[in-house]
């Protein structure tokens, strides 16, 4: 497939500069009927209050259970307790783990449920791949992701000494969790991943992008005050501009090399495009690929959309040559 709906940047934007989506072919049919298909099932511009919102999003988010055992034919899924989550083993095993946080805006999601992402990683990169079940708001409030996050990668640790051989990656809230996480290793000391794919990251939980009301209409899966309303369930009394809820606003000096892939009509471009920047900014390395009219986390369609299987293609490549 030709790359021509997509626009990528390496290391290429000055500092004061934020990219543009630039794109010469329209999405594919398949991605065209999936965003109208998501438009017409999950969209809204009020979840409810907080019980409600989480009973929504649990039953919206994600892959379906047979969706999710077809893109996992030949591979072997391995439950865990300690940590919590699963593991996705390719036929054909190769040295080293990838570290994946799915998303759900902090309140949904699972491990299985993101199997056509995981699933898609091991097969396409040969390593084992762990799905952290991070507990999850408003049950849990913040950082409750964050500390299971750490003591998860701790233990990875010790199946993957030095920390080189394991890579992470994330979409939606776990890229953003994926980004705080990273904050947190350096902060503490412990080895970095070799290096970071995220998908339609959530940086910022204050919600500032002007993506946001440019976007406003445009997205398949949210509305602006969908924002506030995700992060209050999750965060609780804590401040949204906490750097450890909003990566996007922390130092982001001495990051592993990362892939930033996000659709040109998502609300959360801005959550993208300003992290590309800012990372770039602090000296570090980073790719970012814009697909055109590409759905929230799109490669979650692997197998239906065409634009899904060649983002993780894209994903794979990037974490499987970046040591």
């Amino acid at each position: 497939m030709r790359n021509d709906h997509l626009r990528v940047w390496r290391n290429l934007a000055p500092a004061d500069t934020i990219p543009v989506e630039i794109s010469r072919r329209p999405p594919s049919l398949a991605s065209r009927l999936a965003t109208l298909l998501t438009k017409l099932t999950f969209r809204r511009h009020h979840w409810g209050d907080e019980a409600a919102l989480a009973r929504r999003a649990r039953f919206l988010v994600g892959a379906p259970r047979l969706y999710s055992r077809w893109r996992t034919i030949g591979l072997e899924v391995r439950e865990s307790s300690k940590p919590r989550g699963e593991w996705i083993v390719p036929p054909l095993v190769r040295p080293g783990i990838i570290f994946y946080l799915h998303g759900g805006g902090y309140i949904s999601g699972s491990a299985a449920r993101y199997r056509p992402i995981t699933g898609g990683l091991a097969r396409r990169t040969g390593r084992r791949v762990f799905a952290l079940d991070y507990r999850l708001g408003p049950e849990h409030k913040f950082p409750t992701a964050l500390d299971d996050t750490l003591d998860a990668y701790r233990r990875l640790l010790s199946d993957a000494p030095g920390g080189g051989t394991i890579a992470l990656a994330g979409d939606s809230a776990g890229g953003g969790l994926s980004l705080a996480f990273l904050g947190a290793c350096r902060n503490e000391g412990l080895p970095m991943p070799s290096s970071v794919a995220l998908f339609s990251p959530w940086t910022d939980l204050v919600g500032t992008g002007e993506s946001l009301q440019i976007n406003n209409g445009k997205c398949a899966m949210f509305y602006p005050e969908n924002i506030a309303q995700f992060a209050s369930a999750y965060l609780g009394d804590a401040d949204p501009r906490d750097v450890r809820a909003s990566p996007l606003l922390a130092d982001l000096r001495g990051l592993p090399p990362m892939l930033i892939q996000v659709g040109s009509t998502e609300l959360l471009l801005d959550d993208s495009r300003r992290l590309y920047s800012a990372i770039i900014e602090a000296g570090g390395q980073a790719e970012l690929e814009v697909y055109r009219e590409a759905m929230h986390c799109w490669q979650m369609c692997d197998g239906l959309v065409p634009e899904a299987g060649e983002a993780l293609d894209r994903a794979a490549k990037f974490l499987s040559t970046i040591r």
